[in-house]
């Protein structure tokens, strides 16, 4: 399969062509592109778009989601963060916070 255009990846997948840009746009399926700047799907992109159905339906995964979890998998500095944070790492400066901000009110 040489690849099929935005349309036919729609109709073949349920997708409309402008979520299809969108989720492109956001780095979850990103199609090739032919030399004229045609995007070009193939099966992999196609399989991805029919499992993404899924993986939303079954789990209760917005787009918004996703594209976070992508971001985590391409920024260690963030994921190391965020896991901190999971953690309990963030919770002492917030504590902090939230008890200063009680003497504040005290005085």
């Amino acid at each position: 399969m040489d690849g099929i255009t935005v349309g036919g990846a729609a109709a073949r997948t349920g997708w409309s062509a402008r979520m299809l840009r969108y989720l492109e746009a956001s780095g979850l399926v990103v199609p090739a592109r032919t030399k004229s700047g045609y995007r070009a799907y193939g099966i992999r992109e196609l399989n991805q778009l029919r499992t993404l159905r899924d993986l939303r339906s079954r789990f209760a995964v917005e787009i918004s989601d996703l594209v976070f979890t992508a971001r985590l998998r391409r920024e260690p500095d963030l994921r190391a963060a965020v896991d901190t944070w999971l953690h309990g790492g963030g919770a002492d400066v917030l504590d902090w916070e939230q008890r200063k901000h009680e003497r504040l009110l005290a005085a």
